[in-house]
């Protein structure tokens, strides 16, 4: 980037900063370089399943059968292939997810503060920063109010470093406390972060939950697929078959049993279910969040913004000499003050102050009102604008010497200049420093209007001695002031936020609001949205010590827990998680990101939030809307369903390719064997890719979210059960039943000589297409464990409609081309056994029908 004269203090005028970004670019940190394309595929080909294919192809072809070898590698290869397609479609999906989370910066342009995308900054911007914000080029300081920087990510340092006037402050790091000023110095690849690579790369997570199921799964298939096959070696033997036949037969049982379309069909189903998340606004930074959301069972949420909207308006003003009404729409200037022109005085000095302290605005944008920085802060600037004073732009730029920023933990802010104290905070931090008769007075009033659900700000000041030293610290200056009233903000409740407290309650998930707010305000808005029906909040300070105490306490739903602190939300996380919940925690500020980071699902702000915390946090909610949160545990529900669908619908045709093996077997060879190696190969291709990626879009159920959340083990006993007990053996019976009637039918018995050729092939041909078609029937009564395909209410599934009509295409080829059918040994069946093969898809249907009928009534 090209370097430029320093700013005036006022920033660059928006020409300046146009003309500075079209010549250096925008400003795009660098990000950590992902692996080589080709790495990724070869990775695909030599994951565990894959292993264990190249051996058997290698067995194959030491055993003089290169054909089962080159159709095994075929095999490897047609999935690695399918499986780097979807690996590198989610990796782009969840790239496209990050950049849309917001990043902001807030300058100082043509003398006014303005937010801006932090691609837009330019050297010699002034930036203008608070707690939470996330430095987005290199800077140096020009203010400095008891700023404090997280830089970990550069120098792995866990304490954060106090920022004085004048020092450098480097892109990559974090605001955790105080405010300031600062000017750009360098952007994008001209930071010091962009000359320090290895430190950019994020550190490496522990498995989620999903990935050790998956682990498990993969470890207990793979050892049924060696036993198996070792065993039906063993059968062989003892029966007196070849010993190369034998092997050969292992071998088509252990590639029969392994689920080649696993892995890619679970990547499949969380990359789309974190695209259909971000289509309602909310943005997942990791797949695997997807899952774990499903499995939810307690959601943390703070109350402003989530549950309400997040669209502050003052409508009520107490001062001592008397109160006011005052009535607007949203944040524009023009509105009523309703009170008696004596106390216009006092109410215009308590809006002077009060936006003195703010650096939130309303400001006009596309012809509408909004809020610029924190909406409590512009409802305050549109308050003082509706009693006809203008604010100054900025508090820095207004002649205060010192100021002490807004701390979570003294809840309160304060700045003070020549002869002038002035401060904010929340009406029990700042009464207490005020004349004891005003604050009796005062939290009377406090308690009434936080009854009725308002939010509630303390305004106060105090004159500063001629002879007076200049208050260096808050304690010197926070002390003996002069309540000037108090201001009674609305934030109405989501309209939607009722209906979605339902719904996460009939999904068996419990609600808990944890506020840093007033506890009667927050137990009031609590009321409003149907979180509870009485009771007063628990007070932060009031939690037990012992985390067994806290979590017996906070494990009932519709609790209100008040007056919170950072450090509190995180033992609160640590408390439910140790009493078995998954739980879901919200979070907006720079303190919030140790609780963010305890909880199972950290969820961060979009549009309020800092930073810090959507760095944090593994889902990022662009409406800030709590209904987004339940709408997004459907989805992860969703997921989480869909892979126990293609589990099913593998095990399935398991059962299906394995019986053909054990007739064999028992029957010491007197009956042929009906499916061959290749034939199962071809199964597995024609049947199981296809179909189980369409599984694993399945949309939601609108009865997702009915009934607790899905736990325990992908195998659970329902899927087993279904698998190998009802849809793999009616598949086995009808496909059999197939081979069996063809041969019969020309003139074979059991334990006579094996039929000629032609008649074998066929009778091959109608068991092979039996289970094609059984399993596209299967496909269907798979979208469901409880319903029949024809009573589903679900939207359709279009991809599953194009992968059966896919499967057919495919089976006609493989049975009608010679080439292709002389290498499968097989032939087109006889008129009888197309007949008894296409009962399958009747006869899979009517099985599943009557399994759910019969446990549907069970259950009743």
């Amino acid at each position: 980037m090209a370097s430029h004269a320093p700013p005036a203090p006022a920033g660059l005028t928006a020409a300046e900063a146009a003309t500075r970004l079209a010549a250096d670019g925008p400003n795009v940190l660098p990000t950590q370089r992902p692996p080589s394309q080709l790495r990724l595929f070869a990775a695909q080909m030599v994951h565990f399943f894959a292993l264990m294919l190249w051996t058997a192809g290698a067995l194959a072809f030491v055993a003089g059968l290169p054909e089962l070898g080159v159709a095994i590698f075929v095999v490897i290869v047609i999935n690695g292939v399918f499986a780097f397609v979807q690996e590198h479609r989610a990796e782009r999906a969840a790239a496209k997810l990050r950049d849309l989370i917001p990043r902001r910066a807030r300058v100082v342009r043509d003398g006014l503060p303005t937010e801006i995308s932090s691609e837009e900054l330019v050297v010699g911007d002034l930036v203008l920063l608070e707690s939470g914000d996330r430095i987005s080029a290199d800077l140096s300081a020009v203010t400095a109010h008891s700023l404090s920087i997280d830089t970990s990510t550069l120098t792995g340092e866990s304490v954060p470093e106090s920022a004085d006037d004048g020092d450098a402050v480097l892109a990559g790091t974090f605001v955790v406390e105080g405010d300031g000023t600062a000017v750009v110095t360098a952007t994008a690849g001209a930071t010091r972060l962009a000359g320090i690579a290895q430190l950019t790369q994020a550190s490496t997570r522990p498995p989620g939950p999903l990935a050790a199921e998956l682990r498990r799964v993969v470890q207990v298939i793979a050892a049924l697929a060696v036993g198996v096959g070792t065993t039906f070696f063993a059968l062989a033997l003892a029966l007196g078959t070849d010993p190369n036949d034998g092997f050969i037969f292992a071998i088509g049982v252990t590639v029969a049993l392994v689920p080649e379309g696993l892995l890619p069909t679970v990547t499949l189903s969380l990359a789309l279910g974190a695209q259909r998340m971000a289509e309602r606004n909310a943005l997942v930074r990791r797949l695997e969040a997807v899952e774990t959301l499903g499995s939810t069972t307690c959601i943390c949420t703070d109350k402003t913004g989530t549950l309400t909207q997040n669209e502050m308006a003052v409508i009520e003003v107490w001062t001592p000499a008397g109160a006011a009404r005052v009535r607007g729409r949203g944040y524009e200037p023009e509105g009523t003050v309703e009170a008696d022109d004596a106390l216009l005085p006092a109410l215009r000095d308590l809006a002077v102050t009060a936006v003195r302290c703010s650096t939130g605005r309303a400001v006009l944008e596309d012809g509408r009102w909004i809020a610029h920085g924190d909406p409590m802060e512009a409802a305050l600037d549109a308050f003082a604008k509706r009693l006809g004073v203008e604010g100054p732009a900025h508090a820095h730029a207004d002649g205060f010497a010192h100021r002490f920023p807004f701390d979570p933990r003294r809840r309160r802010m304060s700045l003070s200049r020549g002869d002038r104290v002035l401060t904010k905070g929340a009406p029990d931090a700042v009464l207490p420093l005020c004349d004891p008769a005003v604050a009796a007075r005062a939290a009377e009033v406090v308690d009434e209007l936080a009854a009725r659900g308002l939010r509630l700000l303390a305004i106060a000041a105090r004159p500063i001695a001629p002879d007076e030293t200049p208050p260096a610290t808050a304690e010197d200056a926070e002390r003996d002031l002069d309540l000037l009233g108090l201001v009674g903000l609305e934030d109405p409740p989501r309209p939607e936020a009722q209906e979605a407290i339902a719904g996460a309650r009939a999904a068996g998930v419990h609600i808990l609001m944890i506020t840093g707010d007033h506890p009667q305000t927050a137990v009031a808005i609590a009321r409003e949205v149907g979180l509870t029906d009485g009771g007063a909040a628990v007070l932060g300070a009031d939690l037990p010590d012992g985390e067994g105490e806290l979590g017996a306490l906070l494990d009932h739903d519709g609790l209100v827990v008040a007056r919170v602190s950072p450090e509190q939300k995180l033992r609160i996380a640590r408390a439910l998680r140790a009493r078995g919940h998954v739980v879901a925690m919200t979070g907006d500020g720079v303190n919030d990101g140790p609780a963010l980071q305890e909880a199972d699902i950290g969820i961060a702000m979009g549009r309020s939030g800092t930073d810090v915390a959507r760095e944090a946090a593994d889902l990022v909610l662009l409406d800030d809307n709590f209904a987004t949160i339940v709408d997004a545990i459907a989805q992860g529900r969703a997921t989480f369903l869909n892979i126990r669908r293609f589990l099913t619908y593998h095990l399935s045709a398991n059962v299906a390719e394995l019986t053909p093996f054990l007739v064999w077997a028992l029957s010491t060879g007197n009956i042929p064997l009906a499916l061959g190696v290749l034939q199962v190969i071809c199964i597995d291709l024609v049947t199981d890719i296809a179909p189980s990626a369409a599984l694993g879009a399945e949309p939601p159920s609108p009865r997702v979210l009915e009934g607790p959340p899905p736990r325990g083990r992908l195998l659970n006993r329902s899927v087993l059960r279904r698998g190998f007990g009802v849809l793999g053996p009616t598949l086995a019976i009808v496909s059999m039943a197939a081979f069996g009637a063809t041969l019969v039918a020309a003139g074979w018995r059991p334990g006579a000589k094996a039929p000629d050729g032609d008649t074998l092939l066929a009778a091959s041909g109608a068991a092979f297409a039996a289970v094609v078609i059984g399993q596209a029937a299967n496909a269907f009564a798979c979208r469901s464990s409880v319903t029949v395909p024809w009573r589903l209410d679900r939207p359709r599934n279009p991809l599953l409609l194009g992968a059966v009509a896919s499967m057919f295409v495919v089976l006609a080829i493989l049975l009608f081309v010679p080439p292709l059918a002389d290498l499968l040994e097989q032939a087109p069946p006889t008129l009888l056994g197309a007949a008894v093969a296409l009962l399958a898809a009747p006869a899979v249907l009517l099985a599943d029908a009557a399994d759910k009928a019969r446990r549907a009534t069970a259950s009743a």
